[in-house]
């Protein structure tokens, strides 16, 4: 069964920035998902993005529904924390990447320590007793803040954002399609979206099996409305449902 988190939270920071929107999300902001396996609700997730003093926090759930649970339980949890940074166009650099996944038998504690002064992320395994330490660019975000910063940018059909991040021990330069414009329904009406894809393979967040998916609101909050990828049974699909945004 494919992961919950790895469909919520898809996209990347920018090394080539395109230039930012006017405006962008709210802060605070909570984003609520529905997840649905060809068409049947297993399990829900959210999106929460909060600030205090100087520091932002980026925090991911996911959980399976209860009939799911009785064979596969998902229990998942990512962390960003940032520094606010008065010399970046986002609202932070990312400092550490905290996640904690229970799905079935399944077990992860990983985290990774940015020291942007350095050019350097300690990589550590909580599970394996692991660390290590590689070298990295300043403009690089872990998976789950680069979402919200992609969310910032200029996205026009038929041009592609190059943008990098570093997941499961190595740093990607990934190419995130804008493939359309089309209208999406939700519970609390229709709204315009756009359609993006990123095109990268990961041991993390970008882990896919098949193609994914994401529509983000037409508008200057870029606000992710839903989410798909394709399995070997069907697709798997994340629909906003609520919140606060």
């Amino acid at each position: 069964m494919l992961r919950p988190w790895k469909i919520i939270l898809i996209l990347v920071l920018g090394i080539f920035l395109a230039p930012p929107i006017a405006s962008a999300f709210n802060i605070p902001e909570r984003l609520e998902y529905d997840l649905t396996w060809t068409g049947i609700k297993a399990g829900t997730s959210t999106l929460e993005i909060t600030s205090s003093g100087n520091n932002i926090k980026i925090i991911s759930t996911a959980k399976s529904a209860k009939w799911v649970s009785v064979f596969y339980d998902v229990d998942d949890w990512v962390e960003s924390t940032l520094i606010k940074n008065s010399n970046l166009v986002f609202v932070g650099q990312p400092v550490r990447y905290r996640i904690k996944l229970k799905e079935g038998r399944h077990r992860r504690d990983k985290e990774v320590i940015f020291k942007h002064d350095a050019g350097k992320a300690l990589y550590i395994d909580h599970l394996a007793d692991e660390k290590e330490e590689f070298v990295v660019p300043f403009l690089i975000f872990d998976p789950l803040s680069s979402f919200y910063y992609i969310r910032t940018l200029q996205l026009e059909v038929g041009h592609p954002v190059y943008v990098t991040i570093f997941d499961s021990k190595k740093t990607w330069n990934v190419e995130v399609q804008v493939l359309r414009k089309e209208r999406v329904s939700l519970r609390t009406g229709t709204v315009d979206a756009i359609v993006v894809k990123p095109l990268i393979k990961s041991e993390g967040i970008f882990y896919k099996k098949g193609e994914i998916l994401i529509w983000l609101t037409d508008d200057s909050k870029r606000i992710p409305v839903k989410l798909q990828t394709k399995v070997a049974l069907g697709a798997v699909t994340a629909t906003l449902v609520g919140g606060i945004y």
